[in-house]
């Protein structure tokens, strides 16, 4: 039967209405996932952001009510108390990972998160980008977004070193660890390079490229990251295709084709199956950050297994209990569709999508059962930051939108020349 232009507007569509389900309407907090009680996640409200305007593109919704929505969520982010007080939603410029729903202070003691904060001012970036018109309300989103992005202190964030801490508690300080080799980060220090308030010097991003893995997998060579969310989070706004920085430059390829090359990988270790779990194969593949059946431990047709909870899952060395999410395969769409549409079809064929309010099964694990002959594990839940990148990286494959739109962001592009990227459309 193959995939149809159909199946992929219907399966945008139900990823998409995660959102208006789970943001808040007089605020535009968007809750971390579907489960009960869950507080804010400044990710997903930057991948909400971002979705606005394939929502008006696609028909979802009016442009002025994206502009309205957009409104609420920048004001409300605006006015939030930022201090060093530990019930305070954010700390110079910065935002803690996750924040109530209601007042948008800090939640469950988190941290103050820099790549959360990065996804967010993704979001808020895209919107002061999009609402480009001359009327007042399209011009007070483009000041917010700028001014919450350049409120941002990534200086602050660099505690004395070179590179970028990866978070901050008022009770403790820094985290001991800082964002060196590749990650999810990438976009992170494009926007700390990119800022004309508080930028960090190059010295920076050199400190972040010495951690590189350079690895042979599978007959690919690219820059190792097992899980494939690392592969696909700075993809959803940056096309990196034809840019290089110095490191990629050495190796002839760009971080397009190293996702594409990690997309394969991902997908050959499914055909392998070199654990043995059930039901990997060719068309049922994709490991990331998810969550997952456990923690449990249980024999399985004679082998002792472990099952482990929300885990960056990854590919060929793991972690590895089983359990497969397929939004991860459905976001490497734009780097390998004639992996990915096969996928897709065989989820549909096999009723991953039956049910599912907003798209695809979020993760499922056939080597768990639930109970004695009770069928497999299934998620009962979303995450927006799940189902934000399907959004946007199923309209980057089918039309380059937003890579479009953030290629005119003077932010991304000052961070992206100041990193030291050439050619392509950034030209040399």
């Amino acid at each position: 039967m193959g995939v149809t232009g159909a199946m992929l507007d219907q399966l945008q569509l139900d990823s998409w209405r995660f959102f208006p389900a789970h943001t808040h309407p007089g605020n535009g907090l968007v809750k971390d996932s579907s489960q009960p009680h869950s507080p804010a996640s400044i990710a997903a409200i930057g991948f909400r952001l971002s979705c606005l305007p394939i929502a008006v593109a696609r028909g979802w919704m009016a442009r002025s009510d994206a502009l309205h929505q957009s409104l609420i969520s920048l004001r409300f982010l605006a006015n939030l108390e930022q201090s060093d007080s530990p019930q305070a939603a954010g700390y110079k410029g910065f935002f803690y990972h996750f924040i109530d729903m209601e007042d948008g202070h800090r939640a469950w003691n988190c941290e103050l998160s820099t790549i959360d904060t990065a996804l967010l001012m993704a979001g808020v970036l895209t919107v002061a980008q999009y609402f480009d018109g001359a009327a007042a309300d399209e011009a007070e989103a483009r000041r917010l977004g700028q001014a919450l992005f350049e409120r941002v202190d990534w200086v602050w964030a660099q505690n004395g070193g070179a590179a970028l801490s990866l978070g901050w508690t008022p009770e403790r300080g820094f985290l001991p660890y800082r964002w060196i080799g590749y990650s999810e980060a990438l976009i992170l220090y494009a926007m700390a390079l990119g800022s004309s308030s508080h930028p960090v010097g190059a010295d920076a991003y050199a400190e972040w490229l010495s951690g590189y893995k350079w690895r042979r997998y599978y007959g690919q060579e690219y820059v190792y990251a097992g899980p494939l969310f690392i592969h696909q989070f700075s993809h959803c706004w940056i096309d990196f295709r034809g840019i290089q920085d110095d490191y990629m430059r050495e190796r002839g390829i760009d971080y397009f084709e190293n996702s594409r090359r990690a997309t394969y990988v991902h997908r050959e270790y499914g055909e392998r199956n070199p654990r043995g779990f059930r039901d990997y194969h060719g068309h049922s593949w994709g490991l990331t950050a998810s969550n997952g059946p456990g923690p449990a431990e249980r024999d399985v047709h004679g082998r002792h297994r472990k099952f482990y909870g929300y885990l960056a899952r990854g590919a060929p060395h793991g972690p590895d209990d089983g359990t497969i999410a397929p939004w991860a395969s459905l976001a490497s769409l734009p780097f390998a569709p004639e992996l990915v549409l096969p996928t897709i079809e065989y989820l549909a064929a096999s009723r991953m999508l039956e049910g599912e309010s907003y798209g695809l099964l979020s993760s499922f694990n056939p080597s768990f059962h639930v109970e004695e002959g009770d069928g497999i594990w299934n998620c009962p839940w979303h995450l927006g930051i799940n189902q934000g990148p399907i959004v946007l990286m199923m309209e980057n494959h089918r039309n380059g939108m937003l890579w479009q739109l953030m290629r005119r962001c003077v932010q991304l592009v000052r961070g992206l020349e100041r990193a030291g990227f050439r050619g392509g459309w950034l030209g040399d």
